[in-house]
């Protein structure tokens, strides 16, 4: 007898092949048949009228951190994801020198937005190794995760608080030894961070952008010594478009470490389509070589909050950093002069890059407000309320946050939800250049919210946009992630794999609306979405949801490289 048995489904199965009706059969964890099932289910599921498909693979999260007070992974657990990646952008918890968990905490509040007060609650720091890190979370997970290796976390451990310089020969051995205990112990590879958009909580470039190039590609070639590890990457011109000595450097680390790398995040929009197809270019160079440079680009587009009042992307529009950090009182003396708002508008329209969508101030949607001025506004757009008021955008916007003590939420509403962009964005993925991905799940917990795509994209396939087919879409979410990555027995429903399926209602599947909620340690706040239409989710053949709730189910397997995972196809 089987342990399950969910009848006359129509099965979605991630080869991108048409779906087809069928029953599945789970023994043991792995799916043990598929197509009429005879032999009954210790429990049964009618499928009738529903889709089943492999449960999601979300390939960038940062999860590192939550996963040890939620094992859960909410809500992307809600929204059908079964598997994620963590540790990536060079940050991981892991390796760990005994008291430098304050330093760590205060750089992820930082970098990745995750509020401080959760982070010195919800975690001890009493690991040291990154094989402690990862036995804290093995057996105690609702989903499969995996982690890379960070470089900051290697760079700290080694070179320690002075690490904004570069390494000396002797440091960049002892980080390369380090990295192979690291991966010897489970890691599944390495994970760096060259951008200009990263620094630690004192305002310092975080250790990884010190770097040279000597000391990225020594850490990178250690990669290819362990079977089934990958490499994941940041740099500037992930964001404003790579130059030529970046697109070498590229290319060299994807000849030395000789695994899939993939760089966040790929940005379409058909104002300016040479950019992408550009930053695609070293992607195809580098198959050329029988080497893969994958893109990741999402198929949604997640709003992300902006403040005057907290650090986000405003705080990085050139020049705006000074002013934007300035105490409350002096900020708002200074906002209040019409020559300083002056400046800044001035300023931001000299942004020619990534952040450049930041600066349609006209186009902000209000969204919380905390003053009686203020009241009526939230859901409003700010060139509605200038048009009103007789003024320029950008000062009826300043005067807004001004009433507000700068606490106002805002929602830059999106440039390129146009139809050429779309368009674009199909033929992006009809290419070998890009992997769906770039949720940052766990990560920039008040500011955004991508880890519903799954839901959100198989909704708009189904009944929307319809861009792609259903098949390809799951596709897109299952098979493809696990080809990259190498993941052993996953991706796919197929006799013999694991059974991580999500089953859901083609009729209702979609994200639920975005709210704010306190149940972080401490109280803290986060975006959430609950999910519509996902009726069961299994990891490894055990329900963890159902209808939108945690079955308490920690079923999830902790991937460790070489034994998850086997070397990828792409190289």
């Amino acid at each position: 007898m089987a342990d399950l048995v969910i009848r006359g489904a129509l099965i979605v199965d991630g080869t991108g092949d048409e779906p087809r009706t069928a029953d599945v059969a789970v023994t043991d964890g792995r799916i043990s048949a598929i197509g009429e099932v005879g032999e009954a289910g210790d429990r049964e599921v009618d499928g009738t009228g529903l889709m089943l498909a492999p449960g999601f693979i979300d390939p960038h999260t940062h999860y590192d951190a939550q996963l040890h007070w939620d094992p859960t992974a909410s809500p992307s657990n809600l929204h059908g994801v079964t598997t994620i990646v963590g540790g990536n952008c060079g940050f991981t918890l892991a390796p760990l020198q005994p008291g430098d968990g304050d330093y760590v905490a205060r750089m992820m509040a930082k970098v990745e937005g995750m509020p401080l007060e959760a982070l010195e609650l919800g975690l001890d720091w009493g690991w040291e190794s990154f094989g402690d890190f990862l036995d804290r979370l093995d057996g105690a997970m609702a989903i499969n995760a995996g982690f890379l290796v960070g470089h900051s976390a290697l760079r700290r451990y080694v070179v320690g608080a002075d690490g904004q310089r570069e390494a000396t020969a002797e440091e960049i051995e002892a980080m390369a030894q380090l990295l192979r205990s690291s991966i010897e112990a489970g890691g599944m590879g390495f994970s760096t961070s060259l951008s200009f958009t990263h620094s630690d909580g004192d305002g310092v470039p975080v250790t990884s952008r010190f770097a040279n190039r000597d000391e990225v590609l020594t850490l990178t070639a250690v990669v290819s010594e362990y079977e089934g590890t990958s490499l994941e990457f940041v740099m500037d011109g992930c964001l404003n478009g790579y130059t030529e000595e970046e697109e070498d450097y590229i290319l060299e680390m994807a000849r030395v470490g000789k695994r899939p790398l993939n760089w966040n995040v790929l940005t379409v929009d058909s104002r300016k389509p040479d950019e992408y197809l550009h930053q695609l270019e070293v992607g195809a160079r580098a198959a050329e070589e029988g080497h893969a440079v994958v893109a990741l680009t999402m198929p949604t587009l997640p709003g992300m909050t902006q403040s005057f009042g907290t650090h986000c992307g405003l705080w990085l529009l050139p020049g705006w950093k000074h002013i934007m950090g300035l105490p409350l009182d002096q900020k708002k003396e200074y906002l209040a002069q019409s020559g300083v708002r002056h400046l800044l508008a001035e300023l931001a329209a000299s942004e020619t890059g990534a952040l450049s969508r930041l600066t349609t101030f006209a186009r902000f949607e209000i969204g919380d407000t905390f003053s009686e001025a203020n009241e009526g506004l939230k859901g409003r757009v700010v060139e509605d309320i200038a048009a009103e008021r007789g003024q320029d955008p950008f000062d009826t916007l300043v005067d807004i946050v001004l009433e507000d003590d700068f606490q106002t939420i805002l929602w830059p509403l999106p440039t390129d939800d146009d139809d050429a962009s779309w368009e674009l964005r199909r033929q992006v993925w009809d290419g070998d250049g890009a992997m769906l991905g770039g949720s940052d799940a766990g990560a920039h917990l008040d500011r955004m919210l991508g880890s519903n795509y799954p839901t959100k994209f198989l909704g708009d396939t189904l009944r929307g946009k319809r861009l792609v087919s259903v098949e390809r879409a799951v596709q897109m979410m299952t098979q493809v992630p696990a080809r990259l990555f190498g993941l052993t027995d996953r991706g796919t429903i197929e006799v013999g794999n694991h059974a991580d399926l999500v089953l859901f209602d083609p009729a209702t599947v979609d994200s639920g609306p975005i709210t704010m909620r306190s149940d972080l340690p401490g109280d803290t706040e986060r975006l959430f979405a609950d999910a519509e239409g996902i009726v069961e989710v299994w990891v490894n053949g055990e329900s963890t949801v159902v209808d939108n709730a945690d079955t308490g189910a920690r079923s999830g397997t902790l991937l460790r490289a070489g034994a998850d995972t086997h070397t990828s196809p792409l190289v």
